[in-house]
């Protein structure tokens, strides 16, 4: 592990004049080259503290440029169009490099290295995003990602476009149904009813006349 002393508030790591302690790569590749920090020696500590009063008047005039730049883009929205499955599983996927492109092709500046994701996107949706724009401040803009300009536009009314459509009734089911519900096809089918229940059986005799006398 490689001591350092942070030049300025980094993210999980620790604020301006930390000493802390991070793998020799990561301060290779990142903190030094983009002075972030300094390696941690007497000679350094004393080159810092001559300096952190100039160090924290910049990093005050960045924070309030951050600040004004957050206010332009929290909130944004951004339409990614790929292809996708049925399913809305995406052939591919949108990283941090896409978002920052399609950003700042939408008139917003935006670094890769200050897209903040978890992992990339897979599937169609809306995504909230953070966006680093400072150590001390963020913002936030919304990714929806479509097949589509039309299937964005009713994602961003709140449809959900992978439910499925009802099915339609069948025609001749429909004519059924509007039948049953037909008062005189109700009728007609009380009456036949009715004279099926008076008629009577095969082979019954039929009952005589009161007026009729006996032989």
């Amino acid at each position: 592990m490689m001591e350092i002393i942070l030049l300025e508030r980094v993210e999980n790591l620790g604020q301006m004049g930390d000493v802390v302690r991070v793998k020799p790569g990561f301060a290779r590749n990142f903190l030094l080259p983009q002075k972030k920090a300094l390696r941690a020696n007497e000679a350094n500590r004393k080159v810092f503290e001559a300096q952190r009063a100039d160090l924290e008047a910049r990093n005050l005039e960045r924070k309030k440029d951050a600040e004004d730049a957050g206010q332009r883009i929290d909130g944004k929205s951004f339409t990614v169009i790929r292809q996708a499955s049925e399913m809305g599983m995406l052939y591919g996927s949108v990283s941090t490099r896409d978002i920052a492109e399609i950003a700042s092709e939408g008139g917003v500046k935006v670094e890769r290295a200050q897209i903040r994701l978890d992992k990339p996107l897979k599937t169609i949706g809306i995504f909230s995003v953070r966006v680093a724009l400072h150590p001390e401040v963020d913002a936030t803009i919304e990714i929806n990602v479509a097949r589509s300009e039309d299937e964005a536009e009713r994602q961003a009314r709140g449809e959900n476009v992978l439910a499925r459509e009802t099915d339609e009734p069948d025609e001749d089911e429909g004519e059924t149904a509007a039948e049953f519900f037909d008062p005189d096809a109700q009728e007609a089918v009380a009456t036949a009813t009715s004279e099926i229940g008076e008629a009577p059986e095969e082979g019954a005799q039929a009952e005589p006349d009161d007026d009729t006398t006996n032989a």
